[in-house]
């Protein structure tokens, strides 16, 4: 690795010294915001945050979660946690080692303790109490002597980590080894915090030989070769490195942050393009993040945009009803979201980070409230019951599963507390650590202010129990609230007196519920009015005595997911409502009749409702732990009189297009080397059987809980797993019929992703070769049945899934499969057929003649 560069760069004593003096003193009482700190002069956001200790939480479950986790704070062994920081220089430990992923032969180790740094920082600025800080001294002079034992043990000066720098040389090489500048980030973000947030110098003095290491480290790499590098996950570099840059004024981190901007990523959004689909969303969140401080350092609005338009993509067109995002780890094509439910959706770490972007933002533009709406919306329904209640450590789930019948569970191959979600020393995982964080800092997005010291400001963003002292104009405020258990919050001047606007967010959601929020001040209705999705302001001369309280009513709303509107969730006000289902595993989304919710008697958030025939009970999704829940449901559709949907006769003989008969859906399309061909006067696509397929529109079958698909085919060459026709959206949500399997049987299949095992439908043998084939296949009432030729082929009178819960699908195929790896169909096709009822044996055989 070649020697750090020598661009011109303040020294590292005028750094720490121009720092240090704009915090004085480190005691909580004293120590400067990080906004006074800031020592360079590119657009400041419009709004500030007031810190932490301003701040004080009182009675609620977000206390309650805090003292939680605060309690594992001042449990966990912080020389456990060094114990490979120590062995990887040379220097001794006789710790214990961790597992989990903090396991010695794990290649994310080390992330934990940035993750742990954070949350001492924020507890210690919250509470005041000296413990944390204490805590976060001793590890940051650890960590100052693994660093400084760095060139002994033959690594570059500035090195901290727990693993061989040598890794970044399998990195720069080109390979993929487990995030090594993700770990870092951590690490250097905790060192970060423990400065701006605790005013520890040592953290501060950490942190720089670190940064300039990574200066070092990134400066003779090419663009080209750094650009291949950041295909690896990397966590915030950016961020952290762009924040040091806003702290100190040295142009050096702000130059290394800036090659950390993927253009891969950022470019597609700089152009206003959704490009997500197949990337993991966590890497990319992160990554996201630091795109508003380096907006912020350099004034280049790019960044803010790509941030914005990242924000508002992923919000709108990749989010789960609780707000979260992702399945499997990653985002699929925008809209999908039945399509794409199972256990291991809405990565909590993914929600992190996007609450710390929206709140940037918002920051940046408050006018924009749907930032602090979804902030509301995530903290809630997901982020508040990532942990268990039950623990006395706070231990928190990987991910929030949305499948019928899912639970709060640990993450496969990590360890947990028994009957819990993760543990002491046998977990670390990335939620484990950024839970720390979270739950940790629930006081730091209640109240924002301006900048305005003329006309000052107060936003008022959560409806959460607390105490606020605007030390800038000399009052407090405290806010009393059983919010969202009820429908208001009140807020009393409860001591000083200054003029100022009092800005109160007024939710979006209030629009569904049919009737106006109101705002009293004083007990009196105050005059304007009130706009969902907006802050309400109230300009006055405040005194001690002085309340205003805003009511904000509700009703239980349905809301249809993008890609399937007969499956949905429900809401009351806020709050995301879960079928409690206990010990009972469901198989598929239960059916639910919307017109039998109904309150429960003596409960202010609980419901009832008949789902599959049966009463069930329904909570705020974040009070449902240890028993299995449903929150997506199936809704019958309305009934319609009986017809074809579609009829595709592909009769044309010429062009690439073919026509929809009954004018419902846009035209087919020959794609990949289909043709026309002719016999005996019939008109038929041929397909070849290496890439010829027939592309029908999306929106098949949409709406439908039972259907008939009919085609006649020709199969020219039988091979396993050729697909007749597959309609669906990807590998794991589709109804297909294939020409034959391995087991020489023509099979129809019907799965929804989340389902253990598709619903099949087997013939006794395969399709004949070389002859047209009459195929209907009925799927209705939980049977299906497969006829060749109008005669039954092969039942199924135990289906588990409904043909409703396809919804509108997006990928739909004569001649192809879902799954790429699958053979294309040699042979022919014409005459396909949807049908909105499930055909009787008469009805199926008279179709034959049709």
């Amino acid at each position: 690795m070649p020697a750090p560069h020598d661009l011109p760069r303040p020294s590292r004593r005028r750094i720490l010294a121009a720092a240090s003096a704009a915090a004085a003193a480190t005691s909580l009482a004293s120590f400067a915001p990080r906004e006074a700190a800031a020592a360079t002069t590119g657009p400041r956001s419009v709004l500030t945050a007031f810190r932490l200790s301003d701040v004080r939480l009182l009675e609620s479950p977000f206390l309650a979660n805090m003292r939680r986790t605060c309690a594992y704070l001042l449990f966990v062994d912080t020389d456990r946690l060094l114990h490979t920081f120590r062995l990887n220089v040379g220097l001794p430990s006789t710790a214990e080692p961790c597992g989990g992923w903090e396991a010695p032969g794990i290649q994310l180790r080390g992330h934990t303790t940035g993750h742990l740094l954070s949350a001492l920082a924020q507890a210690y600025a919250n509470t005041g109490d000296d413990a944390y800080a204490a805590k976060a001294r001793s590890l940051v002079s650890a960590l100052a002597e693994c660093q400084r034992a760095a060139p002994a043990a033959g690594y570059h000066a500035g090195y901290l980590s727990a693993f061989p720098e040598s890794v970044f040389d399998q990195l720069e090489a080109g390979g993929k080894p487990w995030a090594p500048y993700y770990t870092l980030h951590k690490i250097m973000a905790g060192l970060l915090d423990q400065y701006e947030l605790g005013g520890d110098k040592q953290a501060l003095a950490v942190l720089l030989d670190m940064a300039a290491w990574v200066d070092a480290r990134t400066a003779p790499l090419s663009t080209e070769r750094m650009q291949t590098l950041l295909k690896v996950e990397f966590g915030g570099m950016n961020d952290v490195l762009a924040r040091l840059h806003l702290l100190t004024g040295d142009p050096a981190p702000l130059r290394t942050a800036r090659r950390f901007d993927h253009e891969e990523l950022y470019a597609p959004l700089a152009a206003g393009r959704d490009e997500l689909a197949g990337r993991h969303a966590n890497t990319e969140i992160a990554k996201v993040v630091g795109a508003v401080p380096s907006y912020e350092a350099t004034g280049e609005r790019r960044y803010l945009d790509i941030a914005d338009h990242f924000w508002t993509t992923v919000v709108r067109d990749h989010s789960y009803a609780i707000g979260g995002n992702s399945n499997q780890e990653l985002f699929g094509p925008p809209g999908e979201i039945v399509s794409r439910l199972s256990e291991v959706t809405c990565e909590n770490c993914n929600s992190y980070n996007m609450l710390k972007l929206g709140r940037h933002l918002f920051l940046h533009r408050p006018s924009r409230a749907a930032y602090m709406d979804h902030y509301e919306w995530t903290l809630y329904n997901q982020m508040l019951g990532e942990q268990d209640p039950d623990s006395a450590h706070g231990f928190v789930t990987y991910y929030t599963g949305l499948w019928a019948g899912s639970e709060r569970q640990p993450k496969g191959g990590l360890g947990s507390a028994p009957g819990s979600y993760s543990g002491d020393y046998d977990n670390f995982s990335c939620d484990h650590g950024s839970g720390l964080e979270t739950h940790t800092k629930f006081a730091d997005s209640i109240y924002f202010r301006d900048r305005d010291s003329r006309g000052p400001s107060l936003y008022v963003n959560l409806f959460i129990p607390s105490e606020l002292r605007w030390r800038d104009v000399g009052v407090t405020v405290r806010q009393e609230t059983d919010y969202p258990a009820t429908d208001r919050t009140r807020l009393t001047v409860t001591g000083g007196d200054a003029r100022f606007t009092l800005r109160l967010r007024v939710p979006a959601w209030v629009a569904d519920s049919g009737r106006d929020p109101r705002l009293e001040v004083n007990g009196r209705t105050f005059p304007g009015r009130l706009k969902p999705g907006t802050y309400a302001a109230v300009e006055r001369h405040w005194r001690p005595g002085d309340t205003v309280e805003l009511v904000l009513p509700r009703q239980p709303v349905w809301q249809a997911a993008p890609d399937n509107p007969q499956v949905k969730s429900v809401s009351y006000g806020p709050l995301v409502l879960a079928g409690e289902y206990g010990d009972t595993a469901l198989a598929t989304l239960p059916a639910i009749r919307p017109q039998t919710l109904r309150p429960v008697s003596g409960s202010r958030t609980a419901f009832t409702a008949v789902a599959d025939g049966r009463h069930v009970s329904l909570r705020p999704f974040h009070e449902v732990h240890h028993q299995r829940y449903n929150v997506y449901w199936a809704v019958q559709p309305r009934p319609a009189r009986e017809r074809d949907i579609a009829r595709y006769p592909f009769d044309e003989g010429t062009g690439t297009s073919a026509a929809d008969r009954t004018r419902t859906f846009a035209d087919a399309t020959l794609a990949s080397g289909a043709t026309w061909t002719e016999a005996d006067g019939v008109r038929s696509v041929s397909l070849d059987g290496k890439g010829a397929h027939v592309v029908l529109p999306a929106g098949l079958p949409g709406g439908l809980d039972e259907l008939t698909v009919s085609v006649r085919v020709r199969v020219d060459t039988l091979v396993a797993s050729a697909r007749v026709f597959d309609l669906g959206y990807h590998k794991d949500t589709y109804l297909f019929l294939a020409a034959t399997t391995g087991a020489r049987r023509a099979r129809a299949a019907l799965k929804i992703a989340g389902m253990e095992s598709e619903d099949v439908i087997d013939a006794g043998g395969p399709l004949p070769v070389g002859q047209w084939v009459h195929v209907a296949l009925t799927l209705g009432g939980g049977t299906g049945v497969l006829y060749l030729d109008g005669v039954e082929a092969g039942r199924n009178d135990a289906m588990v899934a409904s043909p409703l819960l396809l919804g509108a699908s997006t990928r739909n195929h004569l001649g192809r499969s879902q799954n790429s790896t699958h053979p294309y169909l040699h042979g022919a096709v014409r005459d396909f057929r949807l049908h909105n009822r499930a055909l009787s044996a008469s009805e199926a055989a008279r179709l034959t003649t049709g």
